[in-house]
């Protein structure tokens, strides 16, 4: 009997240093689909994904620019994708953070892939050259469990900002923040430190998510017709928590969501493992790749549903060792689960 699942699309910033290389390693079966890719991305002047993903070494100003870190992103996911078993799972819906709603129209038949590069890579434009910039900072202690002095704190700076600062993605025990530059400025010098690392202002990013995002949803709005989008061929949760259903699904409205909304709204990641859970009960969430950053965030998303019992960092773990609620492809352990 198949397994049920919900497929899960990372966003921006999922291709790293260690993930150079990963696409032609795993996906050699696939080189007629990455050729259909590449050709559009010539057309539009870019750089090959096969060209960026064999590099010899990974350069950030190469590899993290907008429109290459974007299509890597959606080549990886789309590739890995198509590379799950059908025999053994029944994929039950699909969802994605940020970026990953591009990734996730494309896996759901909503853009065809070769159509999907392009708007991928057009997006990518649009909202890099946006003002401002995003900053994430943890909500939770080490166990995974809210933090009331760290919730209070990003509110606080919420309140004192408004108007420049903003919640861009709720992203499981996360604050990912946009806004303008002083706002920036004001999170790295008013949050106190956190392991070292925290607040973290996201290299290569604009205010995604935001306001200060309202002309690149125009300017998209313009570019891209309603006639792209297709009616998904399975559910798809989008980061307001809203399910499309393959037979129900207005074109318009996905656009609309898709160019307007989503773009200069805040992405509520968190709701959307939440429907995915309540609404559509999987056995098993499988978190597409590159790489598998967006984990933490989906473990904290069950906690914080105490999902099935899991109450802490320390229950996800267990539970991971007995029976695998999350699958990620960018481990080779639980990749070879999924294939």
């Amino acid at each position: 009997m198949k397994k049920t699942a919900v497929v899960v699309c990372p966003g921006r910033g999922s291709y790293n240093k260690p993930e150079l290389g990963s696409i032609g390693r795993l996906h050699g079966d696939k080189a007629a689909l990455l050729n259909e890719l590449d050709k559009v991305r010539a057309e539009l002047g870019l750089a090959g994904i096969a060209e960026l993903d064999g590099a010899g070494h990974y350069a950030s100003r190469l590899h993290q620019q907008a429109e290459n870190a974007a299509g890597l992103i959606f080549s990886a996911g789309l590739l890995d994708y198509q590379s799950i078993n059908q025999a053994e799972f029944e994929v039950l819906a699909i969802t994605g953070n940020s970026m990953g709603w591009y990734t996730a129209l494309g896996c759901a038949g909503v853009w065809h892939p070769a159509a999907a590069m392009q708007y991928v890579c057009q997006m990518a434009k649009l909202t890099a050259g946006a003002a401002g910039g995003q900053c994430i900072y943890p909500l939770v202690n080490s166990d995974w469990q809210p933090d009331a002095e760290k919730i209070a704190l990003v509110n606080a700076l919420l309140a004192d900002y408004a108007g420049e600062l903003f919640e861009s993605i709720r992203f499981g025990g996360y604050a990912v923040l946009a806004g303008s530059e002083a706002a920036m400025q004001a999170v790295l010098s008013r949050l106190p430190r956190v392991d070292e690392r925290f607040p973290l202002l996201l290299p290569g990013h604009a205010a995604f998510h935001s306001p200060l995002m309202a002309e690149a949803a125009r300017k998209a709005m313009a570019a891209i017709p309603e006639s792209a989008f297709a009616r998904p061929e399975l559910p798809l949760i989008d980061g307001c928590g809203r399910i499309w259903q393959p037979y129900t699904t207005e074109t318009a409205a996905l656009k609309r969501y898709t160019l307007d909304r989503q773009v200069q709204g805040c992405y509520d990641f968190s709701l959307a493992i939440e429907v995915a859970m309540k609404e559509f009960a999987p056995d098993a969430l499988i978190l597409l790749g590159p790489g598998s950053s967006l984990g933490g965030a989906v473990a904290q998303s069950l906690i914080r549903l105490n999902w099935q019992g899991l109450g802490s960092k320390a229950d996800f773990s267990a539970r991971q060792q007995q029976e695998p609620l999350l699958l990620s492809m960018g481990l080779a352990e639980q990749r070879s689960l999924v294939l």
